[in-house]
């Protein structure tokens, strides 16, 4: 696998609101990454986005035609880059990627530590209600990682698997765990076995300790 592209963005106005957002990035050929995120990348809300365990942001690049088949109106603006990812590549996606990977990108060195739970903005960046939803849902939401070592990456830089959990769970298992669709049940020892993936971030591990106490042995 290698690197197909990579985004950066400041934050700037948006939304109904002008609140700052850094959703709409631009493509770099290259990114300094440091413990809590690309320098040449920022977020308009560190209280609800950045810090070490949502460093960077990849999205599946087999989701966008997902997204532009489920929304034919806005179609044209589903483009590789404009869900706010950082990176994307190709191969990867919510049922491949495991909590607690870890990848080396160049001299960086991150680790899966949580789904990325979608938001409004998502439907603002592309004029369209419940895309958001649609993505909760299907499970497509994409995953945040951590760095591990800092360094530089590039555009085509080999992504290598050096590590994954004995018993891994998915990308999107995780964000149905925390919020099961209609139908859906997971015991609490399976609850409890995702809770305890190494590598997860704190606040996942909250979210799935309430799913915990809600469920049936």
């Amino acid at each position: 696998m290698k690197v197909s592209a990579l985004f950066a963005g400041k934050p700037v106005p948006f939304g109904p609101r002008n609140s700052p957002s850094s959703i709409v990035k631009q493509p770099f050929s290259s990114l300094n990454v440091v413990t809590d995120g690309a320098i040449e990348d920022e977020q308009g809300n560190k209280k609800l986005h950045g810090g070490p365990y949502m460093a960077l942001h990849q999205f599946a690049q087999s989701s966008y035609p997902r997204l532009q088949a489920a929304f034919p109106d806005v179609a044209e603006k589903m483009l590789m880059g404009s869900i706010g990812e950082n990176i994307s590549a190709p191969d990867m996606n919510d049922d491949n990627v495991y909590i607690g990977d870890v990848y080396r990108i160049g001299e960086v060195v991150v680790q899966v530590c949580s789904p990325r739970a979608p938001c409004s903005k998502i439907n603002q960046r592309y004029g369209k209600r419940k895309i958001d939803l649609f993505i909760l849902e299907n499970g497509i939401t994409g995953w945040y990682f951590r760095v591990l070592e800092q360094g530089k990456m590039h555009v085509n830089d080999a992504i290598v698997l050096e590590k994954r959990n004995e018993t891994p769970v998915s990308i999107k298992t995780l964000m149905h765990m925390s919020k099961p669709l209609e139908g859906m049940s997971f015991s609490k020892t399976e609850l409890l076995n995702a809770m305890q993936s190494e590598g997860l971030s704190p606040e996942w591990q909250e979210k799935l300790q309430r799913q915990i106490k809600k469920a049936n042995d």
